[in-house]
């Protein structure tokens, strides 16, 4: 998954104003995503016949689509072509919510737990980056966590330089003599990782919980239209059932997820294992629910704040207010664009879905 903002954010932003208004009484529904371990069920969802099951029962359709570019995903959904779309909790805010469309975490699915990471070549330490260049995905996630990451050793972007790669050209560029330093995600992280040269530094299982892959919607086409809500987190809530599971239909789910993202049911598993999935409903409602969401959000506004990208109107960090279960609000109350709501998800873990 590309969770890079550079490609498409000034588009995106031109695009909302131009997106049409969804508050309106619909029976047919469109989500999208985009390939990462958290997000491969939903590929899975719409062909095991599962999307159609749940929105069968509720009278309504609702079509999954893949789209290939993570951020395209993302500026469709902010133009009003899909309802939902799957990303993560800093490009929620920094794309569709900072451009001005009002979104909803519906399902709050996993964060990761080691699947970012730090690698520096023949240094084991992560003081050692310091006065060194790093090769990042730059805005993305990955820039987020070396922020974070150098904030735990005392040490700031002003003590290195960022150059910013390509993703896809990640593992050529770790190989050559030049480059000593890379921040990237998995599988990346791993094929990196098995250099005899790499050392792991640091890895998002240190800030755990701050980076959050989610199912986000629209929060006019979700209030006015409840039963897509119930019907994609009802499928949602059977698939991780399914895939939790160590039985056949677990492994037979897994395996098709592993095969969809280019890899085999080992490599999918170990990529599982550094992902925090909250396979039951009221985990991830427990998630939602804690303090410490509003921590990691602060965080991460301060973040996008600094690098200019919280909406191209923003004036403070304060610019776009970001709503949490308690009815607490971080932000401007006059201008709440992203919204923590666990209503859902508690009917999935009540059983009254």
């Amino acid at each position: 998954m590309i969770r890079s903002l550079i490609a498409g954010l000034a588009i995106a932003f031109a695009l909302t104003a131009a997106a049409p208004s969804q508050a309106q009484t619909k029976d047919s529904f469109k989500v999208c995503w985009s390939i990462y371990v958290g997000w491969m069920p939903w590929g899975e969802i719409q062909s095991s016949g599962l999307m159609k099951k749940w929105a069968d029962k509720y009278g309504i359709s609702v079509e999954i689509t893949q789209i290939n570019d993570y951020i395209e995903s993302i500026n469709q959904y902010t133009a009003g072509e899909y309802d939902g779309c799957s990303m993560t909790n800093m490009d929620a805010l920094s794309i569709p919510s900072g451009g001005g469309v009002d979104t909803t975490a519906l399902i709050v699915g996993d964060y990761s737990d080691g699947n970012d990471g730090i690698i520096l070549k023949d240094k084991t330490t992560l003081a050692d980056i310091k006065g060194q260049t790093v090769n990042l995905v730059e805005l993305s996630v990955s820039h987020y966590l070396l922020v974070r990451a150098l904030d735990s050793v005392g040490l700031t972007e002003q003590d290195i330089t960022v150059v910013n790669t390509s993703d896809a050209d990640m593992v050529a560029a770790y190989s050559t003599a030049d480059v000593t330093a890379v921040v990237t995600w998995n599988p990346l992280l791993s094929e990196i990782s098995a250099m005899s040269n790499a050392n792991p530094v640091f890895d998002s299982s240190q800030t755990p919980g701050e980076i959050i892959d989610i199912m986000m919607v629209n929060t006019e086409t979700l209030a006015a239209n409840p039963k897509f809500g119930m019907a994609l987190t009802g499928a949602w809530y059977e698939m991780m059932s399914i895939m939790s599971k160590t039985d056949a239909a677990g492994a037979a789910a897994r395996t098709a997820m592993a095969e969809a993202s280019g890899t085999d049911l080992a490599g999918y598993d170990a990529q599982l294992a550094s992902t925090e999935m909250f396979y039951s409903p009221s985990d991830a409602v427990a998630f939602t629910k804690d303090p410490l969401l509003m921590k990691t959000m602060d965080f991460v506004r301060s973040f996008l704040f600094a690098k200019g990208i919280l909406g191209t109107s923003a004036d403070s960090v304060d610019f776009v207010g970001i709503a949490f279960p308690d009815g607490q609000i971080l932000g401007n109350t006059d201008n709440v664009k992203l919204r923590f709501d666990t209503t859902y998800m508690q009917m999935a873990a009540d059983g009254k879905l």
